[in-house]
């Protein structure tokens, strides 16, 4: 089995255990909780639920794609995937429990239907963004884990696997904020002595420290930093929208 092939099924397989551990926390809640705010502003819980449902089926749509090599959107427009959120947000639990099954289950059957020889396909996401077909599983783990804390049900980033967030940190630092010009310069270490250059290519980079889920927290906007130290006391520089 190739490297690619091999992370594909990793990452399948991560999905399928994180979206089990979102379950056990959905049917914890009632139809009353499913209406309040959730950590993300602007969104209740529900908001946050059809969100994952509907991106599951997006991600569909890619993996779709990149098995019949004809192009098919992620989502209609941006207007169509706002407006599905905004249609089934408000829906009861069970409603949005039998989506997230649903929704799962094509997830899965999508990504056992991609023959290896097309995990390097690359296909469009959201706002331009090209990515190989081989890790569109990652990108759903990253959906799952960051909105499950979204959700506000106790489920922190200290949950969050230890190997997504390694393998999240990474992705930050080496792709989505490298020689990124709204983010400082930034010399990333782990407290197990890990380091990555990211942010500005110019400039002299501030060092944040801190523990792998500190970072990740921090990174994608679910902490303001909570567990980080900068050299010389210095304060955390503001991060764009993420």
């Amino acid at each position: 089995m190739t490297d690619i092939a091999q992370e594909f099924a990793y990452d399948t397989a991560a999905v399928h255990a994180a979206t089990d551990r979102l379950l056990v926390s959905v049917a914890k809640l009632d139809d009353e909780a499913v209406g309040e705010p959730s950590l993300l502003p602007g969104w209740t819980r529900g908001h946050v639920l059809a969100h994952l449902a509907r991106n599951a089926d997006a991600l569909v749509n890619l993996l779709t794609w990149a098995r019949t090599g004809t192009r098919t959107p992620m989502y209609a427009s941006p207007g169509v995937r706002d407006a599905d959120i905004e249609r089934d947000a408000a829906r009861p639990l069970a409603a949005h429990v039998e989506d997230l099954r649903s929704s799962a289950e094509r997830w899965e059957a999508a990504c056992a239907d991609l023959g290896p020889e097309r995990l390097s396909y690359e296909v469009e996401m959201r706002n331009g963004v090209t990515e190989r077909a081989g890790r569109l599983p990652f990108r759903r783990l990253a959906e799952v884990e960051l909105h499950h804390v979204d959700l506000g049900v106790g489920y922190t980033v200290d949950h969050l696997a230890t190997e997504y967030v390694d393998a999240e940190l990474a992705f930050l630092a080496e792709r989505r904020l490298k020689d990124n010009g709204q983010v400082a310069a930034l010399e990333l270490r782990t407290d197990d002595g890990r380091s990555w250059r990211t942010g500005r290519a110019d400039g002299t980079p501030l060092t944040v420290t801190g523990a792998p889920t500190a970072l990740v927290g921090w990174l994608t906007g679910r902490t303001a930093g909570t567990g980080l130290t900068t050299a010389d006391g210095a304060a955390l520089p503001e991060l764009p929208d993420r």
